[in-house]
């Protein structure tokens, strides 16, 4: 074999090898959470990633958990601009961005996880999916975080007519501090890191967040009610960059959708299940909880709030998601 053919064969064998590179080389995805390794959501997570590249054809996606790519609004940003492929977060971290997502973490929005269901994983999720879309992020499913509950130190609330002059913590978030109101209760914004000592020492008379929350923070020890009002069936969502979805094939794009429904069923059932373990923890641990007269809070909250978030929400878009069955 002369000089030259050995050159060219060695370049078409490096080019052939190359070639072959490319070829079986799969696109990755990245997804970034701010949850912990122990919590339900990065069980989650973890399962749909298994699922997804163990039947993936061209796609692997590699988690990370634990605030690793970020806080929440790096992640909430990162997905936008592409520099994240995938996150798993709360819609409401994007309302600056869209005002319509708001409404998915509003007060009284559904009836049940159930009703939630329906309208984010269906029906709600195609108008929402055009303004993510404007954004250059497509919203994959939603899956329940876990319902927000109302606790107090000293008093049982019956109905929202006991509510009247108690201070409670919220957030300082505008829909949060709204609700209070509408309950004729005092809103008052205190950072959570504050919160334990304010219920010690009766500056606040009660706070509200999930169960997981209540018993994790140990709020236990300075508070005597837990009251089941419901009032926020927190969802939370799985989001794609849309650029990044677009290198996906029609095949795996189905193996990823298929993973994310069978994922999210698997989700909301351990939620639901821990939350009733956490109720029978709580009354052992001498904590009384109260189901109250929930729509006497429903009624006075959609009543406030409707009207005053219509031009984020659209005047329609409450009515719309309260009429899926």
């Amino acid at each position: 074999m002369t000089k030259l053919s050995v050159s060219f064969y060695a370049l078409t064998l490096a080019a052939s090898v190359a070639f072959a590179g490319v070829a079986d080389a799969k696109t990755v995805l990245r997804w970034g959470s701010v949850h912990a390794d122990s919590t339900v959501t990065t069980q989650m997570m973890m399962k749909i990633i298994k699922d997804v590249n163990e039947k993936a054809k061209d796609v692997e996606i590699q988690g990370y958990p634990n605030s690793v790519l970020g806080g929440s609004r790096d992640l909430v940003e990162g997905v936008q601009a592409g520099i994240t492929d995938m996150i798993s977060e709360g819609p409401a971290q994007f309302a600056s961005w869209i005002p319509l997502a708001s409404i998915a973490e509003a007060p009284y929005i559904y009836r049940s996880v159930e009703h939630m269901n329906k309208a984010l994983n269906g029906p709600f999720m195609d108008k929402l999916n055009e303004e993510f879309l404007k954004k250059n992020t497509r919203m994959l499913g939603a899956f329940y975080y876990g319902t927000r509950q109302l606790t107090t130190t000293n008093k049982e609330i019956k109905s929202v007519k006991d509510m009247a002059g108690l201070k409670i913590r919220v957030p300082e978030v505008k829909a949060y501090v709204e609700m209070i109101n509408a309950w004729n209760a005092k809103a008052t914004p205190i950072p959570f890191g504050d919160l334990y000592m304010s219920l010690q020492t009766n500056v606040v008379d009660g706070q509200e967040n999930p169960l997981t929350t209540f018993a994790g923070q140990k709020f236990y020890e300075v508070q005597k009610y837990v009251i089941l009002t419901d009032h926020i069936i927190c969802p939370n969502m799985i989001f794609i960059n849309e650029d990044a979805w677009k290198k996906v094939s029609p095949e795996d794009q189905k193996v990823i959708e298929e993973a994310v429904k069978a994922g999210i069923a698997w989700n909301d059932e351990e939620v639901k299940k821990s939350e009733e373990a956490l109720k029978k923890d709580l009354a052992e641990k001498g904590v009384t909880i109260v189901t109250p007269d929930v729509d006497s809070f429903r009624e006075v909250t959609a009543k406030h709030l409707v009207p005053l978030f219509a031009d984020a929400w659209g005047k329609d878009t409450w009515d719309f998601i309260q009429n899926i069955k």
